[in-house]
């Protein structure tokens, strides 16, 4: 009876039930430390609750982790070390990451584990397919919507674009990939995952000046990760092969 009255309160103050399962268990030497403890419970349930919530709403299509990634297959640039990506500093310097090598070999298990280091930071981040992102500028565009895409994305503080370039664009959907990489210039961090060399990134835009301001604006405050290892997959699947 009093666990309902004091779920019933919690409701109203807009406090979680966890502050009543917790209310039960909480030992203290008063009432004051009883209450602190309760509180500072309700806290950390709250800020777990909110960094699970931006986990989602990112839009992962897995979840990976640090644990069994291998930063010695990759040539970081001078200055950046894993601990450097990891702790999230170059979002809060506002720089781009640019994953570069050939597939399989680990950019989107990296470009995940970094974004979901930063929801975890208390950071929005969205993670797309860049062909998904331009099928839904296209489709917000038709549908005359596509100032809610775009707002959605100025709120983001890491933009993750996975898959640059595999999929070639005509000049409209281009000028809205466009759009969104002009509108993240030095206002958040972009992270790219792709295959793709410069010089080939003419035949996904087909228009040389606007390849040329994409990677201008991509390239300025960046850090260029090459990937040159074996495939994962390749080799996992060799693994299991001779086992």
């Amino acid at each position: 009876m009093l666990n309902a009255e004091i779920a019933a309160c919690c409701k109203k103050l807009r406090l979680s039930r966890n502050l009543v399962d917790n209310s039960e268990t909480v030992e203290a030497a008063g009432f004051q430390e009883y209450l602190l403890e309760l509180l500072k419970l309700e806290i950390t349930h709250r800020e777990q609750s909110r960094k699970d919530r931006l986990i989602k709403s990112a839009n992962f299509y897995s979840l990976k982790s640090f644990g069994n990634f291998r930063f010695d297959e990759v040539k970081l640039p001078s200055g950046v070390t894993p601990e450097y990506l990891k702790q999230g500093t170059f979002i809060d310097e506002v720089k781009n990451l640019i994953l570069y090598g050939n597939v399989g070999t680990g950019k989107t298990h990296l470009a995940i584990a970094l974004g979901i280091e930063a929801c975890r930071r208390g950071l929005k981040v969205g993670f797309y397919r860049t062909a998904s992102l331009v099928n839904q500028l296209a489709d917000a565009r038709k549908a005359k919507n596509l100032s809610k895409i775009l707002a959605s994305i100025r709120k983001l503080d890491l933009l993750i674009c996975d898959e640059w370039g595999y999929v070639p664009l005509d000049r409209d959907t281009a000028q809205l990939l466009f759009q969104v990489v002009s509108e993240s210039y030095e206002k958040r961090s972009v992270i790219l995952t792709t295959n793709l060399e410069f010089s080939r990134w003419i035949g996904i835009f087909y228009d040389e000046q606007m390849t040329a301001a994409i990677i201008d604006r991509l390239v300025h405050h960046s850090y260029l990760l090459l990937f040159d290892g074996p495939s994962n997959r390749v080799r996992d699947s060799l693994m299991r092969i001779q086992a």
